[in-house]
C-alpha cells in the first residue's frame, strides 16, 4: 500500500497520509506524497486538492526521528531537500490545496499543511506548532520561512523558540489555521471539508480562475510591486482567453448563473 493514498471524486482530490500509528514521514513517504501531487496536478478533473491524515488522531507528526537518528548528514541534507521541493510543488500547483487538520498536526506536519492555500481544523481534536527545537534542530522542511510569511516574525520566533503546541482555536486566532469545523469523529470532520472543498468546483465556481489567483498570490507575493503587477496582468490574459471568462461575463450581462467548466 502506498503512503499517501489518492482518491478522486466530485471534482475534489484527496491525499490520505497513511502511515500509522501517527502518520509520520519518511523519504518513502513523502515519495509517495510527491508522486500524488503529480498525479493530483495533471489531473484534468480534479479541481481542488484535500490532504488530510488517516486516522482519528494524527494528520501528520512530523518526521520520523527514530529514522533521522541512525541517518548519516549527507542522507538527512537530501531528505529535507526532496521534502522542500515536494512541499513547494504543493504549493504551486494552480489549483487550490485544502489541509484538513483531522489530528495532531506537529513540526513536519505542521510544514506540510502550512503549504496548504487553506488549513481546517477539527475541533478538540490534537494539538499544532513546530516544536524542533526541543530535538536541537529548527523546523527544517520550510516551516521558519513560511510561518514567518504567514504570522509575522516576532510571533513566528517566539512561537518557535518557545517549542509551544496549541489548540486549533488559538491557532486561529493567530491566524495558522483559517477555520475550525465541529464534528463528532474524523470521518465526519473530512466530508465536512470535501463539502467546503466543492464550493470551488465546477460548475458553481471558475476553478482555473482560483488556480491562477493562487498562482497570483503565491508567486506574486514574492516579487516587488511590479513584478507582482506584470505576473497578475499575464495570468489574467491567460484568463481572459479562457472559456470560463466568456461563460462569467455571458452570464453576468444575460442576468443567469453561470455554468463553468474550469477550462
Amino acid at each position: 500500500m502506498p503512503h499517501v493514498e489518492y482518491h478522486a471524486e466530485g471534482g475534489v482530490a484527496q491525499l490520505t497520509i497513511n502511515v500509522p500509528p501517527a502518520n509520520c514521514y519518511s523519504y518513502a513517504m513523502m515519495q509517495d506524497l510527491d508522486a500524488a501531487i503529480l498525479r493530483a496536478r495533471f489531473d484534468a478533473e480534479a479541481h481542488v486538492i484535500v490532504v488530510v491524515g488517516a486516522g482519528e488522531k494524527f494528520f501528520c507528526a512530523g518526521a520520523d526521528i527514530r529514522m533521522l537518528k541512525g541517518a548519516d548528514p549527507t542522507f538527512k541534507y537530501n531528505f529535507c531537500l526532496h521534502a522542500n521541493e515536494t512541499i513547494a510543488r504543493l504549493e504551486q500547483t494552480p489549483k487550490l490545496v485544502i489541509a484538513a487538520l483531522n489530528g495532531h498536526c506537529v513540526g513536519g506536519g505542521l510544514e506540510i499543511a502550512l503549504a496548504a492555500d487553506i488549513r481546517i481544523a477539527r475541533r478538540g481534536a490534537g494539538q499544532c506548532g513546530l516544536p524542533e527545537v526541543a530535538l536541537g534542530v529548527l523546523p527544517g522542511t520550510g516551516g521558519t520561512q513560511r510561518l514567518t510569511r504567514l504570522i509575522g516574525k516576532s510571533a513566528a520566533i517566539e512561537l518557535m523558540a518557545e517549542g509551544r503546541t496549541m489548540d486549533f482555536d488559538e491557532a486561529q486566532k493567530l491566524g495558522v489555521v483559517n477555520k475550525v469545523f465541529d464534528a463528532p469523529s474524523a470521518a465526519d470532520f473530512v466530508g465536512q471539508v470535501r463539502e467546503y472543498a466543492k464550493r470551488f468546483v465546477p460548475p458553481a465556481k471558475a476553478s482555473l480562475a482560483v488556480g491562477l489567483l493562487k498562482r497570483a498570490c503565491q508567486t506574486g507575493g514574492e516579487l516587488s510591486l511590479l513584478d507582482g503587477l506584470a505576473l497578475e496582468r499575464e495570468l489574467q490574459q491567460r484568463l481572459f482567453q479562457s472559456n470560463d471568462a466568456l461563460e462569467g461575463l455571458a452570464a453576468y450581462v444575460e442576468k443567469r448563473t453561470a455554468n463553468f467548466t474550469g477550462r
